[in-house]
């Protein structure tokens, strides 16, 4: 049995496999590790539409996602996180 994904574990590993910059984790269980939803900055996905990039993250965390209930990802470029933050005005 491997160990269970923590939010810190999982955006460690989406940082270190996917060169990203930005990652944000959240678990939807209630802290029992069952059931993620990421966001995921990274400049991997210039050029690629939405189900190439989701492959991506799938192909990946293919290990993780196995272990797991639930997985909802959202996935952008750095220039795009930055479009998204100034229209949230989050920036």
């Amino acid at each position: 049995m491997t160990e269970q994904l923590t939010v810190e574990s999982f955006s460690k590993i989406i940082k270190e496999r996917l060169q990203a910059v930005e990652v944000e984790v959240q678990d939807m269980s209630g802290g029992c590790g069952q059931a993620f939803a990421v966001i995921i900055v990274s400049d991997v996905f210039s050029g690629k539409n939405k189900l190439m990039r989701h492959r991506m993250v799938n192909a990946a965390l293919k290990d993780e996602i196995s272990q797991i209930h639930a997985f909802t990802q959202k996935v952008f470029t750095l220039g795009e996180w930055e479009e998204q933050r100034k229209l949230f005005g989050t920036a």
